[in-house]
């Protein structure tokens, strides 16, 4: 067997058909997108990758398994790169979900203040995770946590009027109001001018 009929005879998959989302199907649909797109053939791209026009009938029916020559040669012949052949392949991904009124909530210094801080979710297996949190401010006790921390911080205002302390700047904020922020200064609620507060808070790290 010559060397271009080993390639073109590649590895048989499975005598059943694919799943919807395994690799040879992804690839399958990869492949005859970007013909289709190009107005292209499958006798032409047959003949612009060497493969036999069989051969490229079986890749579009995800009836076999590429190797990673055949998968370049796919490529080139469609004028894009390898990894556009894999666009839509391994995306799962984690993601966390809180319905209105759920989430735990998070005891922090000044909880006991009226300060309710209400985790919206975090994502565990990245190693720089976001930390949402629905923060209620219902006392207009004197006594304020001043928080630092690494990172960024985001808040967003939805209902209330608070002056809002970041190092030695002072910000009045209301709903619609917003305020992005290095985490290391010290930074909190300074006084509360029209409870019950609430705002978005999104600490990055």
């Amino acid at each position: 067997m010559t060397t271009e009929k080993a390639e073109n005879a590649e590895v048989p998959a499975d005598s059943e058909a694919p799943e919807p989302g395994s690799l040879e199907a992804i690839i399958a649909m990869q492949v005859k997108r970007h013909r289709l797109e190009a107005g292209m053939s499958a006798a032409e791209l047959a003949t612009r990758t060497g493969l036999s026009k069989a051969m490229v009938s079986k890749i579009e029916s995800a009836s076999t398994s590429c190797s990673l020559t055949t998968l370049q040669r796919l490529a080139q012949g469609l004028n894009v790169p390898v990894t556009s052949l894999f666009q839509g392949a391994d995306t799962e991904r984690e993601a966390t979900l809180t319905r209105a009124g759920e989430g735990s909530v998070t005891v922090r210094t000044g909880t006991r203040h009226g300060h309710q801080y209400r985790s919206l979710g975090s994502l565990k297996r990245r190693e720089n995770p976001i930390e949402p949190s629905l923060v209620t401010l219902t006392s207009a006790s004197d006594v304020f946590p001043l928080f630092q921390h690494k990172g960024t911080e985001f808040i967003y205002v939805l209902e209330g009027r608070m002056l809002y302390g970041h190092g030695s700047y002072e910000y009045e904020l209301g709903p619609g109001d917003s305020l992005v922020f290095e985490g290391e200064g010290p930074h909190g609620p300074l006084l509360l001018i029209d409870v019950p507060i609430r705002f978005l808070a999104v600490a990055a790290h």
